[in-house]
């Protein structure tokens, strides 16, 4: 009776008996064509590759686009309050574009070709949204001198025209 159970196999258990893999016992699937992969591959490759580093160069140039829609959460979720977060935030929304600007030539040093130039310029423009940002941040919060009253410090003081002095008692 124990042979007898030992060489049942059950569905669960996993043959680990090596075979040939040339001997061609499993059928190929139905539409399988093992010649019609082999004719375009080289061709396909180099064509694949370009088409990699395009899409990966517009990715780039798009992320601070993409960006935008958090960033404007997260100003929103910060608060207009004159405290230490929302102002961490907000100089942390000018450095970052400022420093990806000056860095564009390191980021696009492996793009090459015609649309380098418009990809830089899209990631310049999404940038600069990204500072605009900041700014109407710096606006809500009242941190920029957007009134007159902002630069009374600067002002001359306003000359008199004419003097009053002091009266006579009746009684």
């Amino acid at each position: 009776m124990s042979t007898k159970v030992a060489n049942k196999k059950f569905k669960w258990q996993l043959d680990f008996t090596p075979r040939s893999r040339g001997s061609g016992d499993i059928a190929s699937p139905p539409g399988f064509n093992p010649s019609a992969g082999q004719t375009h591959s080289e061709v396909a490759r180099d064509n694949d590759q370009s088409h990699l580093i395009l899409k990966k160069s517009w990715d780039i140039a798009l992320g601070p686009i993409k960006q935008f829609p958090m960033n404007l959460l997260i100003m929103y979720m910060s608060g207009n309050s004159i405290s230490i977060f929302p102002i961490m935030m907000v100089v942390m929304m000018f450095i970052r574009p400022i420093k990806a600007v000056l860095s564009t030539g390191a980021t696009f040093k492996v793009i090459e070709g015609i649309q380098a130039t418009g990809q830089k310029f899209v990631y310049f423009l999404g940038n600069l949204v990204n500072i605009g940002l900041a700014l109407y941040k710096c606006h809500s919060m009242g941190l920029l001198p957007t009134h007159a009253s902002d630069w009374l410090a600067f002002a001359d003081p306003q000359a008199r025209l004419e003097y009053s002095g002091g009266g006579m008692s009746l009684l």
